[in-house]
């Protein structure tokens, strides 16, 4: 059997899914939401403090929903499942395309970011401010090294799904229980990082469960995963925050623990289990608007976060009051609408950005999509590890992700002798997988 035939026989023909474009919006949107509503912000002078408004006693809980980290990854398992099957071309030609639309929008932020932080500190723009905005616009884009490792290995988990179906992401999950039971035994948290691997590649996996009409009995998923979350935070070393918090001993995000994969699970059970009534909304016009702008967003909404917080607390000294108060209610939508016109002119000079330039036709070997990869990751890791803080790393990291662009070029250009494999075919932008990250 050929490897196109093993991984499409489920469904070889599948459609798009409005419930899979659907939660990427609904993600994205609650990323943003969340990025600009809980910063708390105050000026001495000389420095920026920041805060977290979900540090508030009690408030905690809001993270098992508003943390949507696993709806993404779910979502993107289905995305790729999809895009690969209805590809039908070679495996590394499929990577290189998603490759090219994961990278390219990345340019031009690196373009305005790397000189920005001269510029502005010439203008006596404070350096600690300053510093901290440039490295927090990096920082976020750790998710797209994490997705960049399941984007990769998609091909290789299609196959090994359609082998070996729910003991795939079995396995994962017993590899994270042994991760944190080595991690806390211990007490070696580098440990911790490989449930990067495990936590997000078993949400990643059940999104190909999705779409061959195998994710079933999703209302016990979604009671089985948040009791399993509960009695791991009431009776293991687990916080309750399902995203870092400032102060806090550990995080359930950095790395990913076992109390989040259960919340993984209870999240897209309840997800499925609303799926009749989430696809009868009436969306298409959100769909039609977002889905061109998804990536843009994501990458432009924490510099409009900045712009706002250079110019109401920075240089007008206004700070944040205290959160959930009456002041804080008040002032959250104006707040709110400050940062929407920001965005609204950052979306008009870079969303045009968000689809690579066509390149030609060429059979891309899987030496040259692996270096591309390796190159687009390092790139992210850089940027991620560094932000775009004055110095040589953001512009080596940027440089790299140039280089897994142009590997993504690399081969020969078919023969014309032979009729050469069928290209992956471009997904629609709606298809496209919406980026997130987490607070």
């Amino acid at each position: 059997m050929t490897q196109t035939a093993l991984l499409g026989r489920a469904r070889p023909q599948t459609p798009r899914d409005p419930f899979i474009d659907l939660l990427r919006v609904f993600g994205m949107a609650l990323v943003v939401l969340q990025h600009w509503s809980i910063p708390v912000l105050g000026f001495d002078g000389a420095r920026l403090s920041t805060g977290n408004a979900l540090a508030t006693p009690g408030v905690w809980v809001v993270t098992w929903i508003s943390q949507v980290m696993p709806l993404v990854f779910f979502a993107g398992g289905a995305a790729n499942a999809i895009s690969f099957r209805r590809a039908r071309g070679s495996s590394p030609a499929w990577l290189g395309s998603r490759l090219r639309r994961l990278a390219w929008p990345l340019l031009p932020l690196a373009a305005v970011w790397i000189p920005l932080p001269h510029v502005l500190g010439a203008l006596g723009v404070p350096e600690q401010p300053l510093e901290t905005g440039s490295r927090l616009t990096g920082q976020l884009l750790w998710f797209l090294a994490v997705y960049l490792i399941a984007v990769t290995a998609t091909p290789y988990l299609l196959r090994l799904h359609a082998r070996y179906g729910w003991r795939v992401p079995a396995v994962l999950g017993l590899g994270a229980v042994a991760t944190d039971v080595l991690r806390f035994g211990t007490g070696a948290e580098m440990l911790g990082y490989a449930n990067i691997v495990f936590v997000w590649l078993a949400v990643h996996q059940l999104g190909f469960f999705y779409v061959d009409g195998r994710l079933r009995r999703t209302g016990l998923l979604a009671l089985a995963g948040y009791g399993a979350a509960a009695l791991l935070v009431g009776f293991g070393p687990y916080p309750g925050s399902m995203i870092g918090l400032p102060g806090a001993e550990m995080s359930n995000m950095a790395p990913p623990t076992l109390a989040m994969l259960a919340v993984s699970a209870g999240q897209i059970g309840l997800a499925v289990l609303l799926r009749p009534l989430i696809v009868r909304l009436p969306t298409e016009r959100l769909m039609g608007w977002a889905g061109p702008r998804i990536m843009t967003v994501y990458l432009w909404h924490m510099p409009a976060l900045f712009a706002v917080t250079g110019v109401v607390v920075v240089l007008f000294g206004v700070e944040t009051p205290q959160p959930f108060s009456g002041g804080w209610l008040a002032g959250w939508p104006l707040w709110l609408g400050l940062l929407s016109v920001v965005m609204a002119w950052l979306l008009r000079g870079f969303a045009r950005f968000e689809e690579p330039p066509a390149v030609p036709a060429r059979e891309l070997g899987w030496a040259a999509a692996l270096g591309a990869a390796v190159l687009v990751g390092g790139g992210l890791l850089t940027l991620t590890a560094a932000g775009f803080a004055p110095g040589i790393a953001p512009v080596a990291g940027t440089a790299a992700l140039v280089g897994g662009l142009l590997l993504t070029r690399a081969g020969r250009r078919p023969s014309a002798a032979v009729e050469p494999p069928a290209g992956p075919a471009e997904p629609p932008a709606a298809e496209r997988l919406p980026v997130s990250s987490s607070a």
